[in-house]
């Protein structure tokens, strides 16, 4: 039976052994809280790093690990202190952690760490393969693993593979600086399914897969030679029911079940009626901007000195990566700016800050985010931030005041919070004022938005929506499969040639005989292909038609006098092997003064482009030019043209990178059908590669054997990979 396999850095367990006494624990945070529901709910296995270094286990502490983990259907990834020091804490947190924030001046280097990234992440692969099947999803997790989708994939291409990335994916002038920035796109590409927090990091990673490996993109799909691979966007929920639940139990304990934080709590808020408490928690992290946020409460104060003795901060700091340098740093800075700031404002009665350094159980944080009516989360740049969703749905009553940065994540789907630059602190000191004076109606007004978006999509909906999409991608691709040119098929192929009297080939070229070139011009045929062709045209039973949006002139050169019938300019111009060229239809060529200024404005407009002028169509060619700049242009021209087409009787064809416009109603099936009207051929052969060749699929009668090379929707019966399957299966038919 199929099974799913999460796979992340760490198991979501917290395992400690002391005098060798073992004890396993359920892990706290984003991940582990997350995906414990699609862990406990589908046939599971966890496969991570157990936090204990191999050197620090001895055989009979390690068979403990291994049986105990195992209970909890997980299975170990043995890493020693080097893998941790080198590949966790070196190239995973200071070489893309701090890049893919856009810090990128703590980013580092280092060809060890790069090393220990490799191997790790084979280390990872190579337990993957050893308990994965045919069939299997395996779901991967985090910037950690980012060569691991790839490294399964060459090993069990039989297995569907998504992967999830939880931090931002950065703009592609950040992500350029990483030296291995190829290797880390090509094995996030090994996943079927890739997954965003928004559709910005979405963006970002399209634009880096083009620039960097030039695959082409259709909306949110990319065609990777044989495969096709899906990224989209799906914002990770919370568990709502989970926080709201625990609130509302929280308000039913009596003062005796209480924690002795809400105890505390109640009792300044009692000595207190005014005041005004503030959340902010976080990691102890730069990218959450703790240190800027404490400046801007500093600033709020000064401005708004009424505020003095009736506004705290309640600062959470979790510890994180403490023998990191640059975490060491920050958290010397954050005590400072505290113990600086308290000492400047504080009273007998009242301190600004109230500072934790340190993390709290899950009751303690329900305790906060129900005695704060005040939430101020200013990360410099965040994946996502749950706490924002957190704190809305512990909000029971519905009044509270989320104030939440707009480089987070969350951002998208809050936009009723009050949204502030997380580095404008003349904002945030008004926004703090706005927060305390608001409403109690339109607090609930915007919270009550927010809690039924948030229980609509928490964190089993965030799940399924994943998996469902990817087995959607696996219903695509099968269909895909279901067209794949196999062995039998190209038997049946060849058996049908076999037995014809009278055959005929229509051969697409460029993408389909030879692959495409930055020139047109360049894309000339080889000795193998003119061996192919000619082989294929000896024979008195066949008849070879290429058949192609060159212009004639070009074929003449190189095609003119072989032994095929040559039709270009997708159906105008038709050459057969004794005659000279002929139009199949007359058309007008009076729109070309109009139109070659627009095509020569592009040009101008887009380094790298050119147009290529034919008899009866022009074609702007942007191959040569920057991916992403290539993509708005051509979607420029084409709205620019739309508007001429239909008074000249012209269509837009779009190919691979180019723009074509020529008069309407010709194609290269109305032009093949002109060449087999009234005859008979009882073997018929049409093979291409871009939507301009789904004419002739349409147009060939329902007996011919039409091909299309890529994994692509078409109306073609097979799909072939590459350029070389195209060769070999006519080399085949050739003998």
């Amino acid at each position: 039976m199929s099974k799913i396999i999460i796979v992340s850095n760490r198991l979501p367990l917290n395992i400690k052994i002391e005098n060798d006494h073992l004890t396993i624990e359920p892990s706290v945070g984003g991940l582990a809280t997350g995906m414990r529901s699609v862990h406990e709910a589908y046939e599971s296995k966890w496969i991570g790093w157990t936090g204990l270094a191999e050197e620090n286990l001895n055989s009979e502490l390690r068979k403990k690990v291994n049986v105990a983990v195992e209970k909890e259907d997980c299975i170990a990834v043995d890493l020693s202190n080097e893998d941790v020091d080198l590949y966790y804490y070196g190239f995973s947190n200071k070489t893309i952690w701090p890049l893919f924030h856009y810090f990128t001046e703590f980013a580092e280097f280092k060809k060890e760490h790069w090393d220990a990234y490799c191997k790790v992440n084979q280390k990872f692969a190579d337990v993957i393969t050893k308990n994965c099947e045919k069939g299997d999803t395996i779901w991967i997790h985090d910037y950690q693993l980012l060569l691991l989708p790839q490294m399964i994939k060459d090993k069990c291409p039989d297995v569907s593979i998504g992967f999830f990335l939880h931090i931002p994916f950065p703009s592609y002038e950040v992500f350029r600086i990483l030296p291995w920035r190829n290797e880390l796109i090509e094995g996030m590409l090994g996943a079927d399914l890739i997954g965003f927090h928004t559709y910005d990091y979405e963006r970002h990673f399209f634009s880096s897969v083009r620039r960097l490996l030039g695959y082409e993109i259709n909306f949110n799909k990319i065609n990777i030679h044989n495969r096709i691979v899906k990224a989209d966007s799906f914002p990770m929920g919370i568990d709502y029911d989970k926080f709201h639940n625990a609130a509302l139990e929280h308000h039913s304990k009596s003062i005796r079940d209480k924690s002795d934080i809400q105890q505390q709590l109640d009792k300044h808020i009692l000595n207190t009626p005014d005041i005004k408490l503030i959340l902010s928690i976080d990691r102890l992290d730069y990218t959450k901007g703790i240190a800027k946020r404490l400046h801007a409460f500093e600033y709020f104060l000064e401005k708004y000195p009424e505020f003095q003795g009736k506004a705290s901060l309640v600062m959470l700091a979790v510890p994180s990566r403490a023998n990191v340098d640059q975490y060491q740093k920050m958290k010397s800075e954050i005590d400072e700016l505290v113990g600086r700031m308290n000492g400047k404002f504080s009273t007998i009665n009242w301190s600004p800050i109230w500072y934790f350094y340190r993390s709290f159980p899950f009751d303690n944080l329900i305790d906060l985010y129900t005695s704060c009516e005040i939430a101020l989360l200013t990360p410099i740049r965040d994946g996502m931030n749950l706490v924002a969703k957190e704190f809305v749905a512990s909000k029971v009553d519905k009044k509270g005041v989320l104030i939440l940065s707009e480089m987070a994540g969350a951002v998208k789907e809050m936009s009723e919070a009050l949204l502030i630059n997380p580095q404008n602190y003349e904002q945030i000191a008004d926004t703090l004022k706005k927060a305390i004076q608001m409403p109690e109606e339109e607090q609930i007004e915007r919270n009550t938005i927010m809690q039924n978006r948030l229980q609509r999509y928490n964190i089993d909906r965030w799940a399924s929506d994943f998996l469902n999409s990817l087995n959607k991608v696996l219903e695509d691709k099968a269909k895909y499969i279901a067209k794949e040119m196999s062995a039998a098929i190209v038997k049946k192929i060849q058996t049908a040639y076999n037995k014809a009297e009278k055959r005929i080939f229509f051969l697409d070229y460029d993408g389909t005989l030879v692959g495409f070139k930055d020139k047109p011009i360049d894309a000339s045929p080889d000795k193998d292909l003119y061996g192919i062709l000619d082989k294929l045209a000896s024979n008195p039973k066949n008849e070879v038609v290429l058949i192609s949006g060159r212009d004639k002139e070009t074929f003449t050169q190189w095609f003119g006098n072989k032994n095929y019938t040559l039709i270009v300019e997708h159906g105008v111009w038709i050459k057969t092997p004794k005659d000279d060229w002929k139009l199949i239809e007359q058309m007008k060529i009076d729109w070309k003064e109009n139109i070659k200024p627009i095509f020569e404005f592009y040009v101008d407009r887009t380094p790298g482009s050119f147009i290529e002028e034919k008899n009866y169509s022009f074609v702007w060619h942007y191959r040569k030019a920057d991916p992403e700049l290539g993509a708005i242009r051509a979607n420029e021209l084409k709205y620019d043209l739309s508007g001429l087409i239909s008074n000249h009787n012209l269509e837009i064809l779009e190919g691979n990178k180019v723009i074509e416009i020529k008069n309407s109603g010709i194609n290269k099936g109305r032009a093949a059908m002109h060449k087999i009207n009234n005859l008979h051929y009882d073997f018929i052969f049409g093979v291409g590669d871009d939507w301009t060749d789904e004419y002739l699929f349409h147009d060939l009668p329902a007996k011919a054997y039409t091909i299309r090379v890529g994994l692509k929707n078409t109306l073609a019966k097979y799909n072939v990979n590459e350029v070389k399957d195209v060769r070999g299966l006519l080399a085949k038919l050739s003998q």
